[in-house]
Order: structure tokens, then C-alpha cells, then sequence
């Protein structure tokens, strides 16, 4: 839901269309690779018009005041149980503790400041934005799936429940408020290889994100240069990034762990464990 959110707010405030185009985008995205029930039922909210009232729609009449009932904080909190990187969800349960915090938003709204280019500085091309946010779209659903069946995984191999994974994509394609066309490939992905350690490794979907990755980039640089925070959506493409490079600069982080409490560190070159004194102090 986060995710097409912030595909809404970029459409809405970079973009500038109407609520009816929107759902007419919707429309389309729905009939291909993004078929969903949350893009279904987004295209049919965006032209509802407000009853209320008489005038404009019902969706612009809603406060932007997020609710939530407790399972997207029990996620997080699983995956932090199982030591599983969940940025995605995460950033999402984040996004609803901010939207809460109404009355501090709209006091900040006149505090902080956002980019100080204008539009005609940063000019977009509207048919290949509109294009890059269904493959940035698509590729950060992938992501995002790929953290739940992680964290669905690492309780399984946990508790030896041996839960089927393409099973599990087979049963959500009926009817949860998760059903997408993209359970078929993940249900594929995972029978191809029971035993995948991340989704996101099967060859058929590697590519499809390989495919997407600079479409990605441009509406991330895009929403940076217009203001527009894009929680989830960078979430996915950062846990992506991660995940694919063979080096990280967690050696900095493991030496400051070992130079202030000692914690020693693994060494490239050989095997043990190592605890260096950084200073005359650490020799005492």
C-alpha cells in the first residue's frame, strides 16, 4: 500500500495529473505485469467523487492520517527476532508513524524546507516518468516479497516447520488482499528451487529487476529532486543494492564495534577471530 502511495504522490505533485487520469493509469497497469486487487481497488478509488459535498473527490477529502492495527509492527518485529532485513515493510510501518504525527507535520510544513528548484529547473518527461514508475513499482513489489518470504523462510528453518514457499504464493493468489499476478512467477520461482535463499536469486526474476534497475534510479532521483519522500520505494531499491554487491562497508562499522567494546572481527585473508589495540590505550 505504501508503495502505491508514493507512486500516487509523485504522480499528483511531480506530474500534476487529475484523478481521473491517475485512474486511468491504474486502469492500464491493472491489465498487465501489475494486475493486483490494491491496483485494481486504486483505480477505483481515485474518480470517486464525494458524496458529501457534491464536489470533487472522496479521496482528497480523507485525512492523511494513516491507522493501523498492530500487524505490520508484529512483521518488523519477527524480522528483527530472526535477524531477516525487512527495509521495505519496514519503511512503511515508518511512513504511518509519521502520517500519526499530524499536527507536528503541518507546524514543520512551515518550518523545514524542502528543494529550492523550481519545476522548469528540474523537468520531467511525463511519458517516461509515468513508464519508469511501473517498472520502479513492479521491481519494489518484488523486493518487498522477497522480504515477507524471508522472513516467513528464517521461522521455518527456525522451528523446523519446513513450510512450502511456492505453496504459500499459490494460496495468497486466492483471494488475500496480497493477490497479484506476480505470485504465479514467485509460485514458479520457487518450485523451480525449494531451497532459494532469497527470491530475488532466481534467474527469471533476477532479470526482470536487472531489467528495471535504471527506470528505478530515475523516479528515486526524481522524487529526491522534488521533495518527495519515497520510504518504501527506496527501502527496495537500497535492500536490492545490498544484497547484489559482494563487498560492504560493514569492515568499518566491525572495526568501530572492536576499537570501542572489543567485539573482534573476521579477517578476508584468514580464518579465526581478531581483536586489534587500535591505541596505546587498548594496550594498557
Amino acid at each position: 500500500m505504501q508503495l502505491i502511495g508514493e507512486v500516487y504522490d509523485i504522480m499528483r505533485h511531480v506530474l500534476k495529473l487529475s484523478n481521473e487520469e491517475m485512474a486511468d493509469i491504474f486502469t492500464e497497469w491493472n491489465k498487465g505485469e501489475l494486475d493486483c486487487y490494491l491496483i485494481e481497488i486504486t483505480a477505483k478509488i481515485l474518480p470517486k467523487k464525494d458524496d458529501l459535498t457534491g464536489t470533487g473527490y472522496v479521496l482528497d477529502y480523507i485525512l492523511d492520517k494513516t491507522g493501523m492495527k498492530g500487524t505490520g509492527r508484529w512483521t518488523i518485529q519477527e524480522a528483527a527476532e530472526r535477524s531477516v532485513a525487512a527495509p521495505t515493510m519496514a519503511a512503511s510501518l515508518d511512513a504511518r508513524y509519521i502520517s500519526a504525527r499530524k499536527d507536528e507535520r503541518v507546524r514543520a510544513s512551515s518550518i523545514l524546507k524542502g528543494p529550492e528548484m523550481t519545476a522548469a529547473e528540474i523537468p520531467v518527461n511525463k511519458a517516461q516518468l509515468i513508464e519508469d514508475l511501473k517498472y520502479a513499482l513492479y521491481a519494489s513489489k518484488v523486493c518487498s516479497y522477497a522480504q515477507g518470504l524471508g522472513i516467513i523462510k528464517s521461522c521455518s528453518d527456525d522451528m523446523n516447520w519446513n513450510v512450502n514457499l511456492s505453496e504459500c504464493a499459490r494460496l495468497w493468489k486466492g483471494g488475500c488482499i496480497i493477490r497479484a499476478a506476480l505470485l504465479q512467477k514467485i509460485q514458479d520461482a520457487l518450485a523451480r528451487d525449494g531451497k532459494l535463499p532469497n527470491l530475488i536469486l532466481d534467474p527469471v526474476i533476477a532479470g526482470e529487476l536487472n531489467e528495471r534497475t535504471s527506470a528505478w534510479r530515475r523516479v528515486i532521483v526524481t522524487a529526491v529532486a522534488y521533495g518527495i519522500s519515497t520510504p518504501a520505494m527506496s527501502g527496495s531499491l537500497n535492500y536490492f543494492d545490498s544484497y547484489r554487491r559482494a563487498s560492504l562497508p560493514a569492515n568499518m562499522t566491525q572495526a568501530q564495534r572492536d576499537f570501542f567494546g572489543g567485539h573482534t572481527y573476521e579477517r578476508t585473508d584468514r580464518d579465526g577471530v581478531f581483536h586489534t589495540a587500535w591505541t596505546d590505550a587498548h594496550k594498557s
